[in-house]
This record gives C-alpha cells, sequence and structure tokens, in this order.
C-alpha cells in the first residue's frame, strides 16, 4: 500500500509487484512466520519443558534411562522443521494474496495484470531463497525454546523468566539468521 503511493509519484505503479513479489517470498514471509512460530510454539516449548523440570518429570525419564534430549527435544525440534517450511508456504501465498487485493483497491491493478506482472518479476529462485531459510530458522527457534525450558529451575517466577527470554532470544537468533542468509545468498548471487 506504502509502494503504490510512493511508487506512484515516479509513474511506476506496476513496479509495485516486483517488490511485493520479491520481498514476500524472499524475506517477509518466512521471517514473520518465524517471529509468529517463535512466538507461539517457541513460548510452548518451553513452558512444557519448565513445567516437566519443575515437578522433576525431566529427572524421572533419566533414572529411567530415557535421555530427555532424544525424548522430549528432538520430537519437537523435528516437528518445527517440518511444519515450518509449511507454514511459509502458506504465509507467503497469503501476503501474496493480501498484496494483489492491495493493488487492485489501492493501486486500481486488476488480478490479471497483478497475477501477470508478478509472473514476469518472479523466478522459483525467490521462492527457494525463502524455503531454504525456514528449516534453519525453525531448528534455532526448537533449540532455543528447549534449552530455556530445561533452564527452569523450582519456580513459576523462573518459568516465566524463561519463556519470556526463550521468546525474546528466538526472535532475536531469527533476525540474524535472516541477515546472514540474505549477505550468504547475496554473495553466491542468488
Amino acid at each position: 500500500q506504502q509502494g503504490i503511493f510512493h511508487f506512484r509519484k515516479f509513474g511506476a505503479d506496476s513496479y509495485v509487484v516486483d517488490m511485493v513479489g520479491i520481498l514476500v517470498l524472499r524475506e517477509l514471509g518466512v521471517l514473520i512466520v518465524a517471529i509468529m512460530v517463535a512466538g507461539r510454539s517457541g513460548s510452548a516449548y518451553t513452558a512444557e519443558l519448565g513445567s516437566m523440570k519443575m515437578r522433576e518429570e525431566i529427572d524421572a525419564l533419566s533414572t529411567m534411562g530415557l535421555d530427555p534430549i532424544e525424548v522430549l527435544m528432538l520430537p519437537r525440534i523435528l516437528a518445527l522443521i517440518l511444519a515450518l517450511p509449511i507454514l511459509s508456504f502458506i504465509g507467503s501465498m497469503a501476503a501474496l494474496y493480501g498484496g494483489g487485493l492491495v493493488a487492485w483497491f489501492y493501486g486500481g491493478m486488476g488480478p490479471a495484470i497483478f497475477i501477470a506482472r508478478l509472473h514476469d518479476a518472479v523466478s522459483v529462485t525467490h521462492f527457494e531463497v525463502g524455503i531454504i531459510k525456514a528449516p534453519f530458522m525453525a531448528l534455532v527457534i526448537g533449540v532455543v525454546a528447549c534449552v530455556e525450558g530445561l533452564a527452569v529451575k523450582g519456580s513459576s517466577e523462573s518459568l516465566g523468566l524463561q519463556t519470556t527470554a526463550s521468546v525474546v532470544e528466538a526472535i532475536f537468533v531469527v533476525i540474524v539468521l535472516d541477515g546472514i542468509f540474505a549477505i550468504f545468498f547475496a554473495s553466491i548471487g542468488m
């Protein structure tokens, strides 16, 4: 919406589609979904593992000869690694749909024109860049959430502090990781 107003000053309304397509597929789709997953699932993982730690269930697993990392952490991290690319795809498609609606209502660009311009402006590479980032971001979110959950001490105050720390750390690391990926993909010409 802001792009339409600013690009219109220069008579470049149609380039809004390029901007939306490339930004959503390469950066914003996966980044926004990862931030939401860090806030929702990351906090849930931390709270669940922290509660188990407070009730000494993790110690009980160790006593029974089971590895808490293998039993509790690994399935959660693998689930995130599988789910985040799918959620990123859905989020990116929703963002492109929303961009098309905004271009139609604010810019007067019909859906057929938007789709044709999007087809010309966006390549599969842009989509690949976003999807390649997703599993790495999921790994980071899962590891941070689980480590913070296992760091809970014996009180509910500790649980709250670790859950907050988990979300903040995961979002921070996801943003830093996105920047590192941007530098990497720029250096290899992708």
